[in-house]
């Protein structure tokens, strides 16, 4: 039985007080190591992979798991920052070195597990060339995210991105734009929701999966796994690396066992980054 632990909104709501109340504690100290691990994921897949090494592996390798579910991107960090949770598990380096820029926060990769290909999905065309004229895309509103939106459509050749652009772009930096495609700035866990209201959607894989849709069969256009700076990682606050029971866990996200569930349960969807 699943003993994942989701989060309501006034749960969430304290917790940001809380961080608000912390934030100004310094970086690096310890946490108490003696209770259960309690790790921060995303639904999809991420608490699904840990559930699968709390259920499976986690006992055999004397850790107790205890796994939180956080609907959004946002709150994960501030709560492994304020000790709310001793880890996280949903995000990339580009990710995360912007948001420890903008808020403030100490929170350091550990072991990177998986890649979530994004992808480009429609209700509407069969495939990018049929997006027409004045077409609205949605995208995902956060910096990184949009910047890689934007660059999975100018890889492909659907728009043309200043040069050097990097991490940083948005729609401001497109210098050729022949479909005249206009941009839907969304949460991104809104994007797969917006599918009936815009033309194409631009979706991370873990709000694609959720939304029962298969990165590796539906998108018009995929990011490519081959030298791909997004794998998601096991994150802890600078100071806690060394706990016991994170070694413990990012050994076993990195196990063969942990590698087969990946390919099995996903399909290529979600791919072991290791």
């Amino acid at each position: 039985m699943r003993n994942t632990v989701k989060l309501t909104t006034a749960v969430l709501a304290a917790g940001a007080l809380t961080f608000g109340l912390s934030a100004c504690g310094s970086s690096g100290s310890a946490s108490d190591t003696s209770g259960p691990l309690v790790v921060a994921a995303s639904p999809t897949p991420h608490a699904e992979i840990l559930n699968y090494v709390k259920e499976h592996l986690a006992k055999k390798a004397g850790l107790d798991l205890e796994v939180k579910e956080f609907s959004d991107y946002t709150t994960q960090n501030p709560a492994t920052e304020d000790g709310s949770v001793d880890a996280n598990y949903f995000q990339n380096q580009p990710y995360l070195d912007d948001f420890n820029k903008k808020r403030g926060t100490h929170i350091v990769p550990v072991v990177t597990v998986h890649l979530e290909p994004l992808g480009l999905y429609s209700h509407k065309v069969k495939s990018a060339d049929a997006l027409k004229s004045g077409a609205t895309i949605a995208v995902p509103n956060d910096s990184v995210n949009e910047a890689r939106a934007l660059k999975l459509l100018h890889t492909n050749g659907i728009i043309t991105l200043k040069d050097g652009v990097g991490n940083e772009a948005t729609p401001a930096d497109i210098t050729k734009n022949p479909k005249n495609l206009k941009f839907k700035e969304l949460e991104a866990a809104q994007t797969p929701r917006s599918l009936d209201d815009v033309d194409a959607a631009v979706v991370n894989g873990n709000y694609a999966i959720e939304a029962d849709l298969k990165p590796a069969s539906d998108a018009l256009v995929l990011e490519s796994a081959k030298n791909n700076p997004y794998g998601n990682f096991l994150a802890v606050k600078d100071g806690n690396e060394d706990d016991p029971r994170v070694k413990k866990l990012a050994k076993l996200l990195t196990s063969a066992e942990v590698k087969k569930f990946i390919e099995d349960k996903y399909a290529g969807s979600v791919i072991a980054s290791f």
